[in-house]
């Protein structure tokens, strides 16, 4: 449980920081806790995707930007509570994906993982 706690608060960092412009939504991804399983982190995740995805739409609509930068930093504090994401936030996103693109570690199971994903094999 304190990874999970300690994960969540590391998430948090990247989210503020992507908020205010500090890092990059690619270098917070890279950033981002290997293998967690944890799905109040891989909702942050595909939030951080799409957040990066919708950048062009932000630029033109000063509304829909605070309304994502409140999203985020909702979704921050949240977690930098140690606490689990709403369980709404979780299932929308879960009803558009089975799992999340997250990076694994660099080591031997990682490279398995990967492989084993890649192939479209559980």
């Amino acid at each position: 449980m304190p990874e999970e706690i300690d994960n969540r608060k590391k998430v948090a960092r990247l989210l503020a920081m992507v908020r205010v412009g500090n890092i990059s939504v690619r270098q917070a991804l890279l950033s981002y806790p290997k293998d967690v399983q944890d799905e109040s982190l891989i909702a942050a995740y595909h939030a951080l995707i799409h957040y990066e995805a919708d950048e062009d739409l932000r630029i033109k609509d000063s509304l829909y930007k605070q309304e994502q930068d409140d999203y985020i930093e909702f979704l921050s504090q949240t977690l930098g509570n140690g606490e689990d994401l709403p369980q709404n936030i979780i299932n929308n996103y879960k009803k558009f994906y089975d799992s999340a693109p997250i990076l694994h570690e660099n080591n031997q199971k990682g490279f398995w993982k990967s492989f084993w994903k890649n192939l479209n094999i559980k």
